[in-house]
């Protein structure tokens, strides 16, 4: 120890910046133990100790608890190792951090009650896995067990919500919403009765497959009738349903007489209710894809159509 520089309590506490009282808790509990003793029997350390403390220090700073530091410094893990472990822990709590702020500002803009507040929060902190049981578990109950559109099945099963790091409060808004939409009972009883429908049409041969260019033409047909003011029950309505009628007989293979048009009013009834629409504008919120536009006022006017001329 001849000639080697060391050091008392008070200088470690001037050349780090902690405290006495600190350092000489470090140094009870053996994390920078003593390296001499003077003749008065004040502790003296030496420059690795003074080294070993500022990597103490640096480890605390960053979070780290007294367990995981005295393990770095016995070399039972390396500082790399502690390093990627803590980064995704920071990560988390940075995540967490970011996703409560977003129920705040939520809150603030909504004036939520403290009970919606609390609900917000915990519906916002479920993590991407529990979000997407939350939407297997709503489609297992209402589609499971029926020979259902595969491909409308496969899309919901598919398009599950993903909040993104960051979320802007809408986002959160809408994640809360679809949560309590997907275990409202009584949307649940609804898509399943839609479900059934479908699964009743396939059983006697009947087309339910996805039909995205039909659908195109309705919204084009009838949006002009609506651009246009024409009353679905007015007779000038007539060559739009008669268009409409035919091109759904001719893409389903039926006849284009009465019963097409009960069967397709039977339908849009099944399949109009304006939760189902909510449900997909409320994913593509929480996913920052682009909203769709409604079709809630073409297939209203094209149901008013159909009732108004076939007496239902």
């Amino acid at each position: 120890m001849d000639g080697e520089t060391l050091f008392t309590i008070g200088d470690l506490a001037r050349r780090t910046g902690l405290t006495v009282k600190t350092i000489r808790f470090y140094s009870d509990t053996g994390i920078v133990p003593p390296t001499d003793r003077s003749p008065a029997g004040y502790r003296l350390y030496d420059t690795g100790a003074l080294a070993r403390l500022d990597l103490v220090r640096t480890l605390r700073d960053l979070g780290l608890d007294l367990a995981l530091v005295r393990q770095v410094l016995d070399r039972k893990v390396s500082v790399p190792e502690v390093a990627a472990a803590h980064a995704d822990a920071l990560d988390v709590q940075i995540r967490t951090l970011r996703l409560r702020r977003a129920v705040l500002r939520a809150v603030a803009e909504r004036g939520s009650t403290p009970e919606e507040m609390d609900l917000m929060h915990k519906l916002a902190k479920r993590s991407d896995d529990e979000r997407r049981r939350l939407i297997t578990d709503f489609v297992d109950d209402t589609f499971g067990g029926l020979d259902a559109n595969a491909d409308f099945v496969d899309m919901l099963r598919t398009a599950v919500p993903e909040l993104p790091d960051d979320p802007e409060p809408e986002q959160v808004e809408a994640w809360v919403e679809l949560a309590d939409l997907t275990q409202d009972p009584d949307f649940r009883a609804a898509v399943r009765r839609m479900a059934e429908y479908q699964a009743a049409e396939r059983a006697r041969g009947d087309d339910t497959g996805l039909h995205h260019d039909l659908t195109e033409t309705v919204r084009d047909t009838v949006g002009r009738a609506l651009d246009a003011g024409t009353d679905p029950a007015s007779p000038g309505a007539d060559p739009v349903l008669d268009a409409l009628t035919a091109r759904y007989a001719q893409t389903f293979g039926r006849p284009d007489d009465a019963d097409l048009r009960r069967w397709l009013l039977t339908r849009l009834e099944i399949a109009g209710d304006p939760r189902t629409e909510r449900y997909w504008h409320l994913l593509a919120v929480v996913n920052g894809w682009p909203v769709p536009p409604s079709l809630a006022p073409v297939f209203s006017w094209l149901t008013a159509a159909l009732h108004a001329r076939t007496g239902r």
